[in-house]
C-alpha cells in the first residue's frame, strides 16, 4: 500500500512570503511578466466537506468512496483551464521575451497538431500535455512571478468544485442541467470550446466539468479513501511513478455520469501510444486531446527550497 502522505507544502512547517503576508484573500488577477497574458485567481476559502459519492448515486463506481469528511486549507485556484495563450508562452521560447535561469527546460515541439483543428488561441485549453509538462509549467510561471502554483490535489479539486454542494454535480442531482456548465457528449460536437462560455459554479469557476479533463496532483489509488479517514487535512499522495495519475472533471467525449464531482479518472500509458519518438515523449500524449489542467496558488507559500525540491520530485518519475 502506498504511504499516504500530508502535503508538506501546504501543512508543515511553511514560511510565508513577505509578498504572501502583504496580499489579503480575495480574488485577484495574476499577469505573467513581460506578456500582455492574464488570468483571473479565484480565492477558495478553507473549509471541510464531505469527500466521494453516497452509495446511491447515479454511476458511481467503487473507487469514489467510502465518502469521508476531508479538510483543506485556502487557496485560490485559476477561473478556467490554462488556454494556450498562457502556455504557449512556456512551450515557445520565442514568444517570451526573458530567458527564464535556473534549469527551466520547454517541451519537446509538438510533432502533430495536438488540437486536432478544435482551437489554439483565442482562450481554448491547452491539451495533450503530460502530469510532468504540467508541472513544470508551474514551475516556469514560478520562476517567472516569484509566486509558487502547482496543480491542486485531488482533494482540492473536488471542494472546489463541489463550491459547497454535496450533490452529484454542483448545481444538483439532474443531469440535464449540465448542458449549461459544461461541455460534453451531448452538446460538445466532440471537440472542446473555448473557456468561460458556459455558467461557472457557486465560487465563480469554470468548466470544472467537460472541456478538457484536469491532472491533479495525486498518483491514483483505488483505496483512496480507505487512507484519506487517517489524513483527512490536506490528504495527498504524492506520485512516485508517472502512471497512474488521478484527473478530475471529465472531457468533451464523455457521458454525463462521467462529469460528476467524484468521479475518478485514471491516467494510462496507452494516450501515448502513436508517439514516434523512441524514448517517447514526457512533454506530450499524442492520443489525448481531452487532456488538460488548471493550477492552484496555496495561501502559505513555501521557501525557495522547499518549493525547488518540491518540483525536483518529478523530474525523475518513471
Amino acid at each position: 500500500m502506498k504511504q499516504f502522505l500530508l502535503l508538506f507544502l501546504v501543512s508543515v512547517s511553511i514560511t510565508v512570503s513577505a509578498q504572501q503576508s502583504d496580499t489579503s484573500f480575495h480574488s485577484y488577477q495574476q499577469t505573467v511578466p513581460n506578456s500582455s497574458v492574464s488570468f483571473k485567481m479565484v480565492a477558495v476559502p478553507a473549509g471541510a466537506f464531505l469527500m466521494g459519492s453516497p452509495a446511491n448515486e447515479k454511476g458511481r463506481h467503487d473507487d469514489e468512496g467510502p465518502a469521508a469528511k476531508i479538510f483543506v486549507d485556502s487557496f485560490w485556484m485559476e477561473e478556467h483551464e490554462v488556454t494556450y495563450d498562457e502556455y504557449i508562452l512556456f512551450q515557445d521560447e520565442t514568444k517570451d521575451p526573458v530567458p527564464v535561469p535556473d534549469g527551466i527546460t520547454r517541451p519537446s515541439p509538438p510533432y502533430i497538431d495536438f488540437t486536432l483543428g478544435m482551437g489554439k488561441t483565442g482562450g481554448f485549453p491547452a491539451n495533450s500535455m503530460s502530469q510532468y509538462a504540467a508541472m513544470m509549467y508551474c514551475k516556469w510561471l514560478y520562476k517567472k512571478t516569484g509566486i509558487f502554483f502547482r496543480l491542486p490535489t485531488e482533494a482540492e479539486w473536488e471542494y472546489a468544485c463541489r463550491a459547497g454542494s454535496q450533490t452529484a454535480y454542483p448545481f444538483g442531482d439532474d443531469g440535464s442541467e449540465l448542458k449549461k456548465y459544461a461541455w460534453y457528449k451531448d452538446n460538445s460536437d466532440n471537440k472542446y470550446h473555448a473557456v468561460k462560455l458556459l455558467q461557472s459554479n457557486a465560487w465563480g469557476l469554470y468548466d470544472m466539468l467537460g472541456n478538457v479533463a484536469e491532472w491533479t496532483l495525486d498518483q491514483y489509488t483505488a483505496d483512496y479513501f480507505i487512507q484519506a479517514k487517517s489524513n483527512a487535512k490536506n490528504p495527498a499522495i504524492l506520485p512516485v511513478t508517472k502512471y497512474p495519475v488521478t484527473l478530475k472533471g471529465g472531457n468533451f467525449s464523455n457521458d454525463a455520469s462521467d462529469l460528476r464531482c467524484a468521479t475518478r479518472i485514471i491516467s494510462d500509458r496507452k494516450w501515448n501510444a502513436r508517439d514516434p519518438q523512441i524514448p517517447k515523449s514526457k512533454w506530450w500524449n499524442a492520443d489525448a486531446p481531452f487532456i488538460g489542467f488548471r493550477i492552484i496558488r496555496p495561501l502559505k507559500q513555501p521557501t525557495a527550497e522547499e518549493a525547488n525540491l518540491f518540483f525536483e520530485k518529478f523530474s525523475g518519475l518513471k
